[in-house]
């Protein structure tokens, strides 16, 4: 039996959801959202309460799952997600005009990044970038493809990154030579 699948999911006031066969509808005041159910698994509404069941066992690894993804577009049509970044670097910031997120991140010309349906971009203080929606996997692929545009630099740490991500910085090969004390000399 499935923990995760097996958990109720609360539907709170002012959310809709209609089940059919392959899909489930969620509605709510931040959005609509539509979720593919496996083949073999069903929601059941009870009491204000959604409850996830298998037909079969075939459907077992997909159980969890599918719990997840509704819950989450329950839970993204009423709080909604959000992803934190933060731009490091001398120069580098962002800004938002007309639908279309700019980015100068040190490259010889800005990066505009058009900003997909459904997903709001927040810059504050110029270098904190705010990613929020409701469909919690839009957001993070969002959060991604900012972060990809210039991934934190391993040597100087300058690049883009979540907020509170915790980075390895490496040691630079001068620093590598002076702390080995001269070994290119003692080869001689």
């Amino acid at each position: 039996m499935s923990r995760v699948g097996n958990k109720p999911i609360e539907v709170p006031p002012g959310v809709t959801v209609t089940a059919e066969t392959s899909a489930v509808t969620v509605q709510g005041p931040k959005g609509t959202l539509k979720v593919p159910l496996p083949a073999g698994i069903r929601l059941e509404k009870k009491d204000g309460t959604l409850l996830a069941t298998r037909e079969g066992e075939s459907a077992a690894s997909l159980h969890g799952m599918a719990r997840s993804l509704v819950a989450n577009a329950v839970h993204g049509v009423t709080k909604g997600f959000e992803k934190h970044l933060d731009i490091v670097g001398i120069g580098y910031r962002a800004e938002v005009r007309a639908g279309t997120a700019v980015f100068t991140l040190g490259y010889s010309h800005p990066i505009e990044f058009p900003i997909p349906q459904g997903i709001q971009i927040a810059v504050e203080k110029l270098t904190h970038v705010v990613v929020r929606g409701a469909d919690r996997q839009a957001v993070g692929q969002v959060a991604s493809e900012i972060r990809g545009l210039r991934p934190p630099d391993p040597y100087k740490n300058k690049g883009v990154r979540y907020t509170g991500e915790r980075l390895k910085k490496k040691v630079g090969k001068a620093a590598a030579a002076a702390a080995g004390g001269a070994g290119g000399a003692a080869k001689g």
